[in-house]
């Protein structure tokens, strides 16, 4: 494991997976310690250089206070600077959302995919959000983290009996651990819709979606990632759409690996 100290002076941990090609930088989502782009990454090292990296207050990052959405810009800008200088990105859920964020600030980089960015589209799911966002700083603010996992689980579609089953289970104290840096993701969505600025994003940007929902998220609506990336790629000048044959919000990276090697030109 490698680190990079950011621009606030924050510990940024990275590892490179392979040096074949442009590099890629993987981007991690909600609850993500740095973990989860792994197989994707391992997919795609044969044909790109593959930087997975922690975001802040995840696994050997440091967290600084007080958070700012720019201070994980300037960390993405980090590992970007320290792996070669420029890099193309790829964003899982709201990753991607920083992703493009990142992007639109004028971080020099190639061309972005991100996958499930979970935007809001609607009256409705914006209330929702906001009503999400107050509840999620109020849980924190009171250091209960299984509220905050709970509120997070409920947002994302999850019901009563998922929420139960996933308390029980083995997975929660790591969960605990990192509930925090949900407050973290939802600076990354700001007030919930795809932001007007996106459309300063000048490089191709890739927003993929699966084709089936995910099991857990069955309180969503049907095509609640496709709405929103349909919105994000009307928004970016070079914004283009893809599925991916995969059910789930995590896809089988044996089953996305092949879009981005074509998209990333490797």
């Amino acid at each position: 494991m490698a680190q990079v100290i950011s621009a606030d002076g924050t510990p940024i941990g990275y590892d490179r997976l392979s040096d074949r090609g442009p590099t890629l930088v993987l981007v991690g989502g909600g609850l993500d310690d740095g973990t989860e782009n792994l197989a994707l990454g391992e997919e795609l090292a044969d044909v790109l250089s593959v930087v997975v990296y922690r975001r802040r207050g995840r696994g050997d990052s440091g967290d600084t206070l007080p958070y700012a959405l720019q201070r994980e810009v300037e960390d993405l800008a980090a590992v970007v600077r320290a792996t070669g200088g420029h890099a193309h990105l790829f964003g899982a859920s709201t990753g991607g959302a920083l992703a493009l964020e990142a992007a639109a600030s004028g971080l020099p980089v190639g061309r972005i995919a991100a996958h499930e960015v979970p935007y809001l589209v609607g009256d409705e799911l914006l209330g929702a959000w906001t009503d999400y966002t107050a509840r999620l700083a109020e849980a924190l603010d009171a250091g209960d983290r299984d509220q905050a996992l709970r509120l997070f689980m409920h947002l994302a579609g999850s019901s009563d009996e998922d929420v139960a089953e996933a308390e029980r289970s083995g997975f929660w104290p790591a969960l605990r651990a990192l509930a925090p840096t949900l407050r973290y993701d939802a600076a990354c969505l700001g007030d919930g819709a795809p932001p007007a600025r996106l459309a300063e994003v000048t490089r191709e940007v890739l927003l993929t979606t699966g084709v089936t929902p995910d099991p857990h998220s069955a309180g969503l609506p049907v095509d609640f990632f496709g709405a929103a990336a349909d919105a994000v790629a009307e928004l970016i000048p070079r914004g283009a759409r893809a599925t991916v044959a995969a059910p789930g919000h995590v896809p089988d990276p044996a089953l996305l690996a092949p879009l981005l090697r074509s998209f990333y030109g490797g």
